[in-house]
């Protein structure tokens, strides 16, 4: 048998060996025991190693204190020296911008120096134009503002002439015109009363003869005493105009010309017949040629029926 074949038969075989067989253990262990130290040896070694390990650090932690001192001591050194270079170089740069400043300083002051002089030449020139300008100016200003009050009250008094000749002419026209009006006043009135009435009692007349005799509608001239004074707020006679057609009742209001007022006190009356009468008006109706804006608004509000025109009165046909 070769040897490599014994090698790798002894690779093999040997672990099995070992583990199975007491005297090949015993004989393989007292074999090594040639080569290699026991377990207390080792453990003694190792410990040895150990020792010369922590040794080995002590020197070097105190290797290392040693050169971080005298490293701290060279950099405080290096520090002490470098303040006192920078404290140096301060004070010298302090120095020469003291220097420069004050340098600056003069030069500032020369420059401002010739500078003020300039300015006052320069200001008293100024000055001196201004006054002579100002004077001229002031002068022309004098004449002008003189010359002004001259046609000023020139003209002032010559309004003043033409204002009392017209207030004059005015008050004698206004006198004049005031008499006019008051005689046409007078006569207007007197002619617009006499007319208004005569004109609502045809007017009422012509309508009661129409609808009676044409339509068939019957016309009739309410009159009642208010002895609580409701609608005129006083006692006093009511009076309306009725149009009935079957079971139809229209309360009529036939006037000249119809105000706020008077829209008010229609609805009033209206409303004392329809307590007085304990019968309820279906159209409450308002003929007058002159309405005035506000009644018109009233009348709206009022459900009252305005008409402005005779054309425009149209009667209903009973239903």
């Amino acid at each position: 048998m070769r040897d490599e074949e014994v090698v790798t038969l002894i690779r093999q075989r040997l672990p099995e060996l070992m583990r199975t067989d007491p005297e090949i253990r015993g004989w393989i262990l007292d074999l090594g025991r040639e080569y290699f130290a026991g377990r207390a040896q080792t453990d003694a070694r190792f410990e040895q190693m150990l020792a010369e390990l922590r040794q080995e650090r002590e020197d070097w932690n105190r290797r290392f204190e040693e050169e971080r001192a005298e490293w701290r001591r060279l950099w405080e050194e290096e520090r002490e020296a470098w303040n006192r270079r920078f404290q140096e170089e301060r004070e010298a740069w302090n120095r020469r911008w003291e220097e420069e400043r004050a340098e600056s300083e003069r030069r500032w002051r020369r420059f401002l120096a010739r500078y003020e002089r300039r300015w006052q030449q320069q200001l008293a020139e100024w000055n001196r134009r201004w006054e002579e300008e100002r004077a001229e100016s002031q002068r022309r200003w004098e004449e002008q503002r003189a010359e002004w009050n001259r046609r000023f009250e020139e003209e002032r008094a010559e309004s003043q002439r033409r204002w009392e000749e017209n207030q004059k002419e005015h008050q004698e026209f206004r006198e004049t015109f005031r008499h006019l009006l008051q005689r046409i006043d007078t006569g207007i009135s007197a002619i617009g009363a006499r007319w208004g009435i005569f004109a609502e009692s045809a007017f009422r007349n012509g309508i009661q003869a129409i609808l009676e005799e044409s339509f068939g509608v019957q016309v009739l001239h309410y009159q009642g005493y208010d002895e609580t004074g409701d609608v005129f707020g006083h006692p006093d006679q009511v009076e309306l105009d009725l149009i009935i057609r079957d079971s139809t009742l229209i309360v009529c209001e036939i006037k000249s010309s119809m105000s706020r007022s008077d829209m008010y006190t229609f609805d009033r009356k209206v409303r004392f017949y329809e307590r007085r009468e304990g019968r309820r008006a279906d159209r409450k109706m308002v003929i007058s040629p002159m309405v005035e804006e506000k009644a018109l608004q009233i009348a709206q509000k009022l459900g009252i029926e305005v008409y402005t025109h005779a054309d425009e009165v149209r009667l209903q046909e009973a239903g």
